[in-house]
């Protein structure tokens, strides 16, 4: 059976590598997401992928408490840094042959972010790892997940986090939530259902790039979603 992506890019929370920790990285949720994309880009799929920086900095909460927002902004794309190095480690450490681009230049731990020679790498079948956001203040994780997608041409961006797609409420709080398998782009909207933050929602949208939301932490759930044509997650459509 034919793969049904080619290139993605698969987006990450700083959040999600705190495991059952308070702080910090879980080595285990670490090694579990490097088997999970050594598993689908075995099958030929060019992966490329953005992680946050929650589990170390989050900027914003910085900027509320007394710091500028600026300079929390710049702390939390550091942050994405070392998380973006502890995953290159890992894959590494599996056999998966990687690259780690910044947008901000750091040349002695990562290459500096210039389009073609992402796509170079992709084509040659390296994992390739965005770090620091967009490189400017005000930008989230998602806005670069989004606008990264948009220049390397993926085929689709794919959310990983902790439950099973979108509902129509925080299943974490209301055990009666109803999981969407697909909505539109508008209903996100009008619904306020917090997908994305509406920049990067909005490059999606302009492009006509889908999003897939999905449950990371379930074993074999992201080669099952871009290898096969079963159901898993949820699909954000674009109204034509």
């Amino acid at each position: 059976m034919a793969n049904q992506y080619n290139r993605i890019l698969l987006k990450l929370s700083g959040e999600a590598l705190l495991g059952e920790q308070g702080h910090g990285i879980d080595s285990h949720i670490l090694a579990q997401y490097a088997d999970e994309i050594k598993k689908v880009q075995a099958e030929g799929i060019e992966v490329s992928v953005v992680i946050g920086g929650g589990n170390i900095f989050r900027g914003v909460k910085g900027a509320t408490e007394g710091m500028d927002r600026v300079q929390g902004d710049y702390m939390g794309m550091l942050a994405t840094m070392i998380n973006s190095m502890a995953l290159q480690d890992a894959l590494e450490r599996k056999g998966v042959h990687t690259r780690l681009m910044s947008a901000i230049r750091m040349e002695e731990i990562a290459e500096p972010y210039i389009r073609r020679r992402a796509i170079r790498h992709l084509e040659k079948g390296r994992v390739v790892i965005f770090g620091a956001g967009t490189g400017n203040p005000y930008f989230t994780t998602d806005t670069a997940a989004s606008l990264r997608a948009i220049e390397i041409e993926a085929d689709v961006i794919i959310k990983g986090t902790r439950v099973d797609g979108i509902y129509d409420s925080d299943p974490e709080k209301n055990s009666d939530a109803v999981l969407f398998e697909t909505i539109t782009g508008d209903e996100v909207l009008d619904k306020r259902l917090n997908v994305m933050d509406l920049t990067a929602f909005t490059l999606c949208r302009d492009n006509r790039t889908p999003i897939i939301v999905f449950n990371m932490n379930k074993p074999g759930n992201l080669k099952k979603l871009v290898c096969t044509d079963e159901s898993v997650g949820t699909t954000v459509v674009w109204d034509q």
